[in-house]
């Protein structure tokens, strides 16, 4: 869940994915649900309305008020804040349209978006990751939850679970068939051998690994891996800390990050920003302050200079 909600803010909960993902029917679900239940009133703004429309008996059980809008100029914070007046909800479900680009979304200074959740119809992702990236990106980086739908016979979940984790490294995925929830990628899929005396992470793999690490990192505790990176420093690591990694496309070629764990090494004080080495490292799991958390943390075992990799990070 989201931040406590304070008595002074108006709690927003956000669903947005693409036309046809399923947005309308995990609304409807989830305020079908008693943990969902609430004794003020809700309002619902839909911004595109799809096939599945919305129950009216669940809409007067639930005390919920629907407003369509039609465009994105339709929800600026003033026109946001005539509608808290003049329905006066104790919270707002927000039914996102998928085409408007979500960095528009401004709401009044007194609204906070509490949760929000990405609905994906997975026999359609391969098309939206293609040609509208951006849009997609856009929605997953604020998600605390994706939902993966319709994923029946779909091979390529794995690679495209990298892909949504390289836009939002913190939130989690769930995958659905027909049957339900799908579990995921087993350890012998994996473009490498985890039970090797020194796992060797070649450069097409980082992606992979650096992903699979973070959403599985109990599999690595205590392995140890071997892999080039390019250095990172900064005067708030403690003395003899690093992080080695490297630049990853996450949506566009202006959109970049750099993905790398923290690393405790002896030879951290001689290395500088920009440098790249090959570690061996042993991985254990911590917490971390940067991580708000626990995450991998490596205790490198050797360090050496090494040439550079040219090729950004691949999920592929």
């Amino acid at each position: 869940m989201g931040p406590q909600i304070d008595d002074e803010i108006m709690p927003v909960f956000l669903i947005n994915g693409f036309l046809e993902a399923g947005k309308t029917e995990f609304l409807s679900f989830t305020m079908e649900q008693e943990y969902f239940q609430t004794d003020g009133k809700t309002l619902l703004i839909v911004c595109e309305e799809g096939e599945t429309e919305f129950d009216s008996e669940l809409l007067a059980d639930t005390r919920t008020s629907v407003v369509y809008v039609e465009e994105l100029e339709q929800i600026s914070p003033e026109r946001l804040t005539e509608l808290e007046l003049l329905y006066n909800p104790e919270r707002v479900l927000i039914e996102w349209n998928g085409m408007w680009d979500q960095k528009e979304l401004k709401l009044p200074s007194d609204w906070m978006i509490y949760q929000q959740i990405t609905i994906i119809d997975m026999s359609t992702f391969e098309v939206y990751a293609k040609n509208m990236k951006s849009l997609l990106s856009a929605m997953v980086q604020g998600s605390e939850l994706i939902i993966g739908n319709r994923c029946d016979g779909i091979e390529d979940l794995e690679r495209y679970k990298r892909m949504l984790k390289s836009m939002n490294t913190k939130c989690d995925i769930v995958f659905e068939d027909e049957n339900g929830e799908i579990d995921e990628l087993s350890e012998e899929d994996l473009p490498y051998d985890l039970n090797a005396a020194v796992i060797e992470i070649r450069p097409e793999a980082y992606g992979i690994w650096y992903i699979d690490c973070m959403d599985k990192p109990q599999r690595y505790v205590g392995k140890t891996v071997e892999f080039t990176a390019m250095v990172l420093k900064s005067p708030n690591f403690p003395k003899n800390y690093f992080v080695p990694g490297r630049m990853a496309m996450t949506c566009c070629a202006d959109d970049m990050t750099f993905l790398g764990y923290i690393c405790k090494a002896r030879e951290a004080r001689r290395l500088e920003t920009g440098q790249w080495v090959k570690v061996q490292a042993k991985i254990a799991l911590e917490y971390w302050q940067d991580y708000q958390g626990e995450g991998p943390v490596l205790y490198a075992e050797n360090i050496a200079l090494a040439q550079p990799i040219e090729e950004v990070v691949q999920f592929g």
